[in-house]
């Protein structure tokens, strides 16, 4: 995969930490790790995980630049289980070193991710697929020129995304912020820089955030929207902003980051079939 903007890195867990009643967040690191570049804001990458008995997952060749053709290829009991994921944290130090923090939304143990992150220990060792320059295709916050205000909704899986992006705002941006999540105990400090009004709504389904986003009065006359979460429900508030509210199309980012009914693997299923 040389001369592109993301490779393979082989890490290993350093430390977990609960954070809230429903995160697990993991602490990775590995001598390629150093590598690994963030764009910051809701920075993606892919996550690949051993099955059960297996040390490393099985991945294709790393030099492959049709990786997935490839990974499709394998046989689905044994190939390394994809997941998507966000970048919480990457830190660096010196020329060597580098830590990725990753924050799991607990889901049980039965769902591949949560489970294998509410078991990690340190030493356990998975693959991910990142990127190596920071201006990356895995970076969808976007705001174009002219930009006034933001305008954030996501759910309790976004949540990682929506601590980067605040982190990332400008000074004295307006940013409206509304956070649906399923344990009080999950609320967070979120820290930045930018004018921002936080609101959690404690549920778990479409209209606790339908209703809190009709119901608000934006700021700015220029708004960027970034809305992430359930499927159906990121398609409604997309449906109300562009109908009613009148935001260009072109300024809001959505993300599906899971839909109900529906894993990862179904979803993949969906688009390569």
């Amino acid at each position: 995969m040389s001369g592109l903007p993301f490779r393979f890195f082989t890490v290993h867990v350093l430390r977990t930490a609960r954070v809230g009643a429903g995160f697990v967040r993991v602490t990775f690191g590995g001598a390629e790790l150093h590598g690994f570049v963030s764009g910051g804001r809701d920075q993606r990458f892919k996550l690949f995980l051993p099955h059960p008995g297996q040390d490393l997952p099985v991945m294709p060749d790393p030099s492959d630049p049709d990786w997935f053709t490839a990974w499709r290829a394998l046989d689905p009991a044994v190939r390394g289980i994809m997941r998507t994921y966000t970048v919480r944290e990457l830190r660096k130090a010196g020329q060597r070193s580098a830590e990725l923090d990753v924050d799991f939304a607990l889901h049980g143990d039965t769902v591949p991710a949560s489970g294998w992150a509410q078991a990690a220990r340190p030493g356990d060792r998975l693959v991910i697929l990142g990127a190596v320059e920071e201006d990356n295709g895995g970076v969808d916050f976007r705001p174009p020129p002219g930009t006034d205000s933001v305008l954030i909704t996501a759910d309790a899986t976004a949540l990682p995304a929506v601590a980067g992006i605040l982190a990332w705002l400008p000074a004295d941006l307006p940013a409206k912020v509304w956070i649906e999540i399923p344990h009080a105990d999950d609320r967070r400090e979120l820290p930045s820089r930018a004018d921002t009004v936080v609101t959690w709504l404690i549920g778990d389904g479409a209209t606790p955030v339908l209703e809190a986003v009709r119901a608000a009065e934006l700021p700015g006359s220029t708004p960027y929207a970034w809305i992430g979460g359930e499927s159906a429900v990121v398609k409604a508030l997309r449906r109300h902003l562009v109908s009613e509210r009148g935001i260009d199309r072109r300024a809001i980012t959505f993300t599906g980051y899971w839909k109900r009914g529906s894993s990862e693997d179904d979803l993949i299923a969906e688009v390569t079939d």
